[in-house]
Order: structure tokens, then sequence, then C-alpha cells
């Protein structure tokens, strides 16, 4: 596929990742190489992503995304999304982009893996999501997010984002609405896990 010749959506003439090489995987024996971002959504190249879940005691750090994005603009998701630049590690790549879209940073758990496919407009998302988990500061300014990311943050328990999602489907992102229906017990395992910690702090 001639990138070039590829336009863009309207909305992603700021996204400056667009053209990132980011880690592909190979169909037939997992060999990983480096894709050029637009191209991989476009011609729905399988790939490495990352997703982090910041959470306040039971409440679940949201952003909707900036408008400017290139897909899901000015959709709601958990706390950061995103793909490693290629030959980064899944957890440099997931400290960055938390400071990059967030402006604060904490420490990070891996917690497992989520594949995914879905069609998301013209473009698709077909990914290897590495998960990880982490616990807000409170130090930290959590409106110091950055405008050309991210739109707007929230907080919400998990039964309060399943009533959401029934209630306004159309205002979340695909991945996030798979996670919630198909992995919601990696979530609650979270919550619950972190709970504990608390009561036997």
């Amino acid at each position: 596929m001639d990138i070039e010749k590829v336009t863009a959506p309207k909305s992603a003439l700021n996204d400056i990742g667009l053209h990132e090489k980011i880690t592909a995987i190979r169909q037939s024996d997992n060999k990983l190489y480096a894709i050029d971002k637009l191209e991989a959504h476009l011609a729905n190249i399988r790939h490495v992503a990352v997703s982090i879940f910041v959470f306040n005691g039971e409440h679940l750090l949201l952003q909707r995304r900036a408008k400017t994005k290139y897909h899901s603009a000015g959709l709601w998701a958990n706390t950061v999304c995103s793909h490693p630049r290629w030959n980064e590690t899944t957890q440099d790549c997931a400290q960055r982009r938390l400071g990059e879209e967030l402006g604060w940073r904490v420490p990070l758990q891996s917690f497992g893996s989520i594949d995914y496919a879905a069609k998301v407009g013209d473009l698709f998302e077909n990914e290897h999501v590495h998960c990880f988990h982490g616990k807000y500061n409170e130090s930290h300014n959590v409106n110091n997010f950055n405008p050309a990311e991210v739109d707007a943050i929230d907080w919400l328990t998990v039964p309060e984002i399943i009533m959401q999602i029934k209630t306004h489907p159309q205002r979340f992102t695909e991945w996030f609405k798979i996670y919630m229906a198909d992995h919601r017990h990696m979530i609650d395992a979270l919550v619950m896990h972190g709970a504990q910690r608390v009561q036997g702090a």
C-alpha cells in the first residue's frame, strides 16, 4: 500500500504520530516487523498495543480522546491506549504515553494481554494488547492532561462504566466496549486487589 497516497481523516491533521513506525505481527509465523501506524490500521494488520488502567480506589480514570485523533476521536476509553514504537518495549511505551497524554506518571505493572479486532469507520483495530495498571498519586494534577491527546477525563467505578456503555454505547471506543464486555473479570480483579491492599495497609 502506498501510504503517501492515503488521505488521512481531516480530524487527524494534527495527530503527529500518524506515521510512526510501530510493531506488526506477521500472521504466518508471529515474526515482528516495523510498519507505518496508519497503514496497519488501513490494511487490518495485526500489531502490538498497550492499554493502561489507572485507579483511585474503586474508580478508574477514563479519558475522552482529543478531536484531532486519527480515529475514535472524541470517544471515551480507559486511561491510556497506544502503540509501542518499533524496538520500544511495551513497558517503556506505557510509561512514555502516560506522561505524554496525562502529564504525570505512576508505577505501572503488567497484568496480562488481550487480543481483539474491530472495524472503526474506514480503519481496523487488530491488536495484541499488553495491559498495565497503576494507582493514582494524589500529588499529581489530574487536570494537567495534554489537550492535543485528551479532551476530558472522568473517574467512574466499573458498574458505572457498564451502565454508561449500556445507555450510551456510541460515546465509547470499540476496544473499551470489548474490554468491559469480554474481559471485565480482569478489571474486577484489579479493583478487588486494590481494595484488599487498602484494607490491609
